[in-house]
């Protein structure tokens, strides 16, 4: 766990004790600081008292002499409303931060990454990890991902830290300044937390927010509001600043062009790896994931040859298109990640003959977005909350069936898909996991569990 001293002798407020929180609270600690915790779920209070956290009511307490309140990102600042403890804190003119704002004011030697978006950051960060190492790099690989920021290696000057970033954990972090901050795409999501998409924009560009010209912006340039960023970047002339794209060429970036990725960094347009055989990272989507994770890589100083063969050794991510297994011909895929149409577009536009297992909490706008990718599929399995709404949005374009729960829609979707070979069983669900499940991991290992189990996968 990395100390963080620069509250030492400091009061801290820690409002979320869930495991980031929780490791927040500790770090400082550790520092030196007194720290006051809280969460509203007492199982969360009870787990870091027995850990040796102090637990005090910050809806309570008196916040006098308190300098900063860490927020776990969840917990709402702004809108739809702030959470009492966030609202509190603010009246008292108390500075809100996030665990990543700690990690940065406690290892400042150490150069940054950070890579955000609505679809695909997960894989890009693991991604650009991967490069990294296999070129030799020191690399820690967290944030919104995987490891909280505070349980990482504390890394020097010759460490990088790769860090996922959501739009929540972008409000809470003010000083870091990334040597290479990545924005992968722009499409609605979140805008309950960020007063419409606007704010979501807004939370966005902060990655930028900061940077020299010794940085650089990798920016996907395939929609609007990214591009729109791009532009003002470059007009602003502050960064170095590197365009991709999956769709088309882009002078002075890196894109991929006939299935080929191109590097046209150095203004010299060469093909550099060939994406049709890069079976872990299937789709067009993947293809632009693997064209930011290169462009970072080569502003990080690492050689096109090291780059493109670190990608082209990349294993892939759980519950992002995992193939679980091959039954009979019949693909079972893992897409449990896909928590939005947009997501889920990017898996249906990657396979034919498509059993399609779909629902949960829905987003807004439903999956009337998905339209153009109806005829690719052959079945559609719906579960959770949304079910009876998606019934409605596939009408008489898409046969389908309410199935209700993971297990009835595996074992319908198992029989239908049986015996035809090259069709492909996939979760891609369109919609969050909150109706049934903790998390998307959680729903994708339970969906991979349920695949295993199959009389024909144990054969």
């Amino acid at each position: 766990m990395i100390e963080v001293t620069a509250f030492r002798n400091d009061s801290v407020a820690v409002m979320g004790l869930a495991r980031s929180g929780l490791a927040a609270a500790q770090a400082l600690q550790r520092g030196g600081a007194r720290v006051l915790a809280w969460d509203d779920a007492p199982e969360r209070r009870a787990a870091a008292a027995a850990a040796g956290v102090p637990i005090v009511d910050l809806g309570a307490a008196d916040l006098l002499g308190v300098r900063a309140l860490v927020l776990s990102p969840g917990i709402p600042h702004t809108h739809p409303a702030p959470h009492p403890v966030a609202a509190r804190a603010r009246v008292a003119g108390i500075e809100i931060i996030g665990d990543i704002e700690l990690l940065a004011l406690s290892r400042r030697a150490a150069r940054y990454v950070g890579i955000t978006g609505t679809n695909g950051k997960s894989t890009t960060t693991a991604l650009l990890g991967h490069v990294l190492a296999a070129a030799g790099r020191v690399v820690a690989v967290g944030g919104n991902l995987g490891v909280p920021a505070l349980l990482l290696e504390a890394l020097g000057e010759d460490g990088i830290y790769v860090l996922e970033m959501s739009s929540y954990q972008l409000e809470l972090t003010r000083s870091l300044a990334f040597d290479v901050a990545v924005l992968l795409n722009l499409t609605p999501d979140h805008l309950d937390r960020h007063g419409g998409m606007t704010g979501y924009i807004a939370a966005k560009e902060r990655i930028f927010g900061g940077q020299g010209e010794s940085q650089a912006a990798v920016i996907g340039v395939d929609d609007a509001p990214s591009r729109a960023i791009a532009e003002r970047l470059r007009r602003g002339k502050r960064q170095i600043v590197v365009p991709v794209s999956a769709a088309g060429v882009v002078e002075g970036g890196v894109y991929a062009e006939a299935g080929w990725l191109v590097d046209d960094m150095d203004e010299a347009a060469r093909r550099v790896l060939d994406l049709r055989g890069l079976t872990r990272l299937p789709g067009r989507h993947n293809w632009q994931n693997a064209a930011a994770a290169y462009a970072a890589s080569r502003c990080l100083g690492v050689a096109p040859k090291a780059a493109a063969a670190g990608i082209a050794s990349f294993q892939g991510l759980a519950h992002r298109q995992e193939l679980v297994a091959i039954i009979d011909g019949v693909r079972y895929v893992n897409d449990s990640k896909a928590t939005n149409a947009d997501a889920a577009a990017n898996a249906l536009a990657c396979y034919d003959a498509i059993y399609w297992i779909a629902g949960g909490r829905a987003k807004e706008g439903g999956i009337a977005a998905l339209t153009p990718y109806f005829p690719r599929i052959r079945h559609a399995f719906l579960i959770g909350e949304a079910a009876a709404d998606f019934a409605r949005t596939l009408d008489a374009a898409v046969p389908h069936t309410i199935s209700g729960t993971l297990e009835q829609a595996v074992a319908a979707a198992h029989r239908a898909a049986r015996g035809r070979s090259g069709a492909t069983v996939l979760l891609s669900p369109a919609c969050a996991s909150f109706d049934q499940f903790s998390d998307f991991e959680a729903r994708g290992a339970h969906f991979r569990a349920l695949v295993e189990a199959l009389p024909e996968a144990r054969a």
